[in-house]
């Protein structure tokens, strides 16, 4: 199972350039990184995201994040995926780019 995080690009490119990051601000605020399921993905853009372009999804393979990736409950009791540790470039599937489109947010080719 894939679950995914969203960087704004200045979060993406020093990510990308150190090999590793303790997410956004949000992230450290709340002592753990925010990842989503593809069912949960357009809602997380939806509310903590609305109107920004400039996004990158990053897809993860759960299975391989190991004790570190928790499930707790969220938005009306929901399980939504944490990570409790550094998240690493090589544990990054992929990265795409998420067009801003009249409607709202496009999610990239691969969320499934």
């Amino acid at each position: 199972m894939q679950v995914f995080k969203i960087l704004r690009r200045p979060e993406w490119e020093a990510f990308h350039e150190d090999g590793k990051t303790t997410g956004a601000p949000v992230d450290l605020k709340d002592g753990f990184i925010h990842f989503s399921t593809a069912g949960q993905l357009a809602d997380t853009l939806a509310l903590h995201f609305s109107g920004e372009d400039g996004l990158l999804i990053l897809a993860a393979a759960a299975e391989t994040l190991g004790d570190a990736l928790r499930w707790d409950p969220s938005r009306g009791g929901d399980l939504f995926p944490h990570l409790y540790r550094e998240l690493s470039l090589k544990d990054v599937l992929w990265a795409r780019p998420c067009s801003l489109g009249p409607g709202g947010h496009i999610l990239p080719k691969g969320v499934s």
